[in-house]
């Protein structure tokens, strides 16, 4: 899934170039790397990217290995439910006993290897019977920032066949975003696990999930499916039938009503990279614990975040008696904000967008 209106990184993030296709960490996009990541289990024919009409051609330029065909656009963004419908849609057309994984364009693993082998055996399991994987990230910290997932006791062994390393536990309840000291005591309980929004299932599996949760999403499901191998045809279908759909996430419309969900135990560094201030988590901090990318000096300044984005006119960035800031710099724009109301810089967006003289920087 490489949707999004790139707001929460604005100003290096846009509209038409949002957090998935930027270089903020490496020499890769967030998309490349999660494309990267999936190759050594799965064929680059197999991979396919949910995305939309202001992004598809920037998605296509950054993944020249991939089939033009592989990069589908939605009309309009519905949520995640919808972009799932669509890719179940899809990969049923090509095999209505495939195995699918759902995966977000836009995370941070750099444990790569941990993570293939959880994704290894989700797709075993998911192949071997009629449940639902969700790979629930073990909590590092109390964050408030994710949802959690309380596991119950492990699944057994399979009779058989391949011999997962990975642990499975049946899903017993899903839970929004806690408040501190509930996050305090889901993580010292060791039965809870940040949901990280990553689902392998079988096509037969998710359709019959849709049509017992979200009946009107099936059928839709059930056109595009017959509609697939014709692209015309769906791209008609789509454009007709999404301004229409319930605007709904997978965990709504699924995951918290059924009951054959499992949780793969994701034992592996990750980050949503929501905001910001997630940057400093990969980029080393001076002294003071603050972190640049660009030319900065700090006097009397802590815990700061610089990001110096210009393509020209590159200046040095001083810091004097500043803590918790974070000040982006393009080479139209400039952010500064408390890191503490990082989250809020979607809000800044949605000003640019009704403003006749800034919607260009949108």
């Amino acid at each position: 899934m490489a949707g999004g209106r790139g707001e929460r990184f604005w100003p290096v993030s846009r509209e038409r170039n949002p957090k998935q296709l930027l270089n903020l960490l490496g020499k890769t996009s967030f998309l490349q790397q999660a494309v990267h990541r999936v190759t050594p289990l799965v064929p680059a024919e197999n991979i396919l990217i949910i995305t939309n009409a202001a992004q598809a051609d920037a998605v296509s330029r950054q993944l020249p290995e991939l089939p033009k065909a592989n990069i589908i656009a939605e009309p309009c963004g519905r949520d995640t439910c919808a972009a799932i419908t669509l890719g179940a849609a899809l990969v049923g057309q090509r095999c209505t006993t495939a195995v699918m994984a759902v995966l977000p364009a836009d995370h941070v693993i750099s444990e790569e290897k941990k993570f293939q082998q959880v994704l290894g055996d989700a797709f075993d399991l998911a192949a071997r019977g009629q449940v639902m994987v969700t790979i629930g990230i073990k909590p590092t910290e109390p964050a408030t920032g994710y949802g959690y997932i309380k596991v119950g006791h492990p699944l057994p062994a399979p009779q058989g066949g391949k011999r997962w390393k990975t642990t499975f536990f049946k899903a017993e309840q899903f839970v929004e975003k806690p408040h501190h000291d509930k996050a305090v005591e889901y993580v010292n309980s060791g039965h809870y696990r940040w949901n990280a929004g990553m689902f392998i299932w079988s096509f037969v599996t998710v359709t019959q999930s849709l049509e017992m949760h979200q009946p009107e999403l099936a059928a839709v499901c059930q056109r595009w499916f017959k509609a697939a191998g014709d692209p015309r045809k769906l791209a008609s279908l789509l454009s007709r039938d999404y301004p229409g759909l319930k605007k709904i996430s997978v965990d709504y419309a699924l995951m918290e009503k059924a009951q054959n969900v499992v949780v793969a135990n994701g034992d592996f560094a990750w980050d949503d990279v929501g905001a910001w201030p997630a940057l400093t988590h990969h980029l080393k901090p001076d002294a003071d614990g603050n972190c640049a990318v660009g030319e900065v000096l700090s006097v009397d300044g802590a815990r700061n975040l610089v990001f110096d984005a210009r393509t020209r006119n590159r200046t040095l960035t001083g810091i004097v008696g500043l803590r918790d800031a974070v000040i982006v710099f393009t080479d139209d724009a400039t952010l500064v904000t408390q890191r503490s109301q990082s989250q809020k810089v979607k809000e800044l967006v949605r000003l640019l967008s009704v403003s006749r003289k800034y919607r260009a920087l949108v």
